[in-house]
């Protein structure tokens, strides 16, 4: 018996006793696994880093469906399809991810030169935020302190108000558009 024969029943049988529940055997083909699904990933893979995230997400779903697994039938083609989706989902997020990316070739420097806010207009500024606030009606004022200020959310604001989420949004927003045009108004 050639030694990948050897190994496809040895996997086969942990497998079927893992589905009966030896908890024994399901770490034992899983730590068997794990050198056969670095070397199957890093073929593709460059990043040592993906290779390992990938190979969990792979661990992830043979846990979530051994159930479907028929002792049957041969174990390597059906973790092989496993490995194969679970490589063309993560190529698929990193596509969209780099998608959405733009990389920068030369940082750009941030220094308290002219262009920068000093003590002074930070302090007007919060002059200003509180001006806008105080020309607020009550229930803006309570909407915007609770959900921009404490950090509420709205299910937890409209709990503490007794308004419905739907018109705490409403509120939030004029409260937000009438304190956007009375700082305009002041610079």
């Amino acid at each position: 018996m050639t030694d990948r024969a050897e190994r496809e029943s040895r996997w086969r049988d942990l497998m079927e006793s893992s589905q009966q529940g030896d908890q024994v055997a399901y770490a034992r083909l899983l730590r068997e696994l794990l050198p056969l699904l670095r070397r199957v990933v890093g073929r593709k893979w460059r990043s040592p880093q993906d290779v390992e995230d990938i190979v969990q997400d792979i661990l992830l779903s043979v846990h979530s469906v051994r159930h479907t697994y028929e002792p049957a039938r041969p174990f390597m083609p059906w973790l092989m399809t496993i490995t194969s989706r679970r490589i063309a989902d993560a190529a698929r997020r990193l596509s969209s991810r780099a998608a959405n990316e733009t990389t920068v070739d030369i940082m750009p420097e941030t220094s308290s030169g002219d262009g920068t806010k000093n003590h002074d207009d930070v302090s007007n500024d919060r002059q200003d935020l509180q001006m806008a606030l105080s020309e607020l009606s009550d229930g803006q004022r309570e909407a915007v302190e609770l959900m921009k200020l404490q950090g509420l959310s709205l299910e937890e604001a409209a709990l503490k108000t007794g308004k419905s989420v739907a018109a705490l949004k409403v509120t939030v927003h004029r409260a937000l558009k009438a304190m956007r045009a009375s700082m305009e108004k002041k610079n």
